[in-house]
């Protein structure tokens, strides 16, 4: 990899920056909304949390930012929200299957998917937010802006639930349009898609609870568009798919309200990284050209200062991991100093 990339907390002066991540994210990504406002509160929000200032821990909005050492660059993000559904209702439909069967009809039977609405993932730690600027997508920087996350669970567990959900974005083309929000959610609420996007993203999401069908909806009555969609993500979320796949992650039967875009949980105990991840000593040295050496990744392990880092290693068996001075720089620690890695499987 050509940069240097190192994950770091959010500042106040991030704003520029994360306006800018937020215009290039494209429509449907509802985390990272075109609102000075809200991108403002967003950065306030996780400076707070990263400090431990939130009226209750649960409360807590972590935003990583993912900077390129050599030029001081910001050219990504993830987050972590500690608990969902805390101060706003988290809605889904969840997928179910209602088994419809009748002897006078010659013993006929169906099973029929239908979609209800639902706010039953309140307290999950959620993972999300993670976008990556096109030019500096590859050579593991997604894995880093990933993986990052589940490094800050490990760092402070007590802040964050048994239970982790994350959701994709789904269908939605270049023009803004969802087939199905067109098919179904327009018909209740009379509006585009990127308006409710919006309003999802900058209310208290009241205007759901009071125009969302309340009773089941079944999924044959929907047009082929609308159906073919349920479940699927958006083509440039394939990737992050796959990570939060490997990660542990599983389709749920739940989606987007919006865009039907998937919705995927695990327990934090089997997270991959979580689990494979371990504490060492650093100590500064080249180990370039070692056949030992391993990829990985390394962080801080530590709040507010918190960061992670792509790195090449040799771990002893004495437990302690020797990297370049430069990475041990840029987590800014000291050889000797203890932190956590992840190391690739060879």
């Amino acid at each position: 990899m050509s940069s240097a990339y190192v994950m770091r907390p959010s500042r106040l002066d991030d704003f520029d920056a994360l306006m800018d991540l937020a215009r290039q994210s494209g429509p449907g990504f509802t985390s990272l909304p075109v609102d000075e406002s809200i991108l403002r509160e967003r950065l306030e929000k996780s400076e707070r949390a990263f400090n431990g200032l939130q009226k209750r821990i649960e409360y807590g909005k972590y935003l990583l930012m993912m900077e390129d050492v050599g030029t001081g660059e910001v050219v990504g993000c993830s987050a972590v929200k500690a608990g969902t559904g805390i101060d706003q209702p988290f809605f889904n439909y969840r997928v179910i299957t209602l088994a419809q069967a009748s002897h006078a009809a010659g013993n006929m039977r169906f099973d029929m998917d239908a979609l209800i609405l639902t706010n039953e993932y309140v307290g999950y730690t959620e993972v999300g937010t993670l976008f990556l600027k096109p030019e500096h997508r590859g050579g593991g920087a997604g894995r880093l802006a990933a993986q990052s996350r589940y490094l800050l669970m490990a760092a402070a567990p007590e802040r964050f639930s048994d239970h982790v959900l994350a959701e994709l974005r789904g269908v939605v083309d270049d023009d803004g349009l969802s087939p199905f929000w067109e098919c179904l959610g327009r018909h209740f609420f009379r509006m585009d898609f990127t308006e409710a996007d919006r309003l999802s993203a900058t209310t208290d999401n009241q205007f759901i609870l009071d125009l969302m069908p309340k009773y089941p909806i079944y999924v044959d009555l929907l047009p082929p568009e609308a159906r073919e969609v349920i479940g699927r993500c958006h083509s440039e979320g394939v990737g992050a798919y796959k990570l939060l796949q490997w990660e542990g992650f599983q389709f749920d039967r739940t989606v987007d309200i919006f865009d039907g875009g998937p919705l995927v949980a695990a327990q934090r105990r089997h997270l991959r990284t979580i689990q494979e991840s371990r504490i060492v000593t650093l100590k500064a040295g080249d180990v370039s050209g070692r056949a030992d050496a391993r990829q990985g990744l390394v962080s801080s392990n530590v709040l507010p200062d918190f960061r992670v880092s792509l790195a090449t290693m040799t771990v002893g068996d004495d437990n302690v991991a020797t990297l370049s001075p430069s990475i041990i720089e840029s987590l800014q620690l000291k050889p000797g100093a203890e932190a956590r890695i992840w190391l690739r499987s060879k």
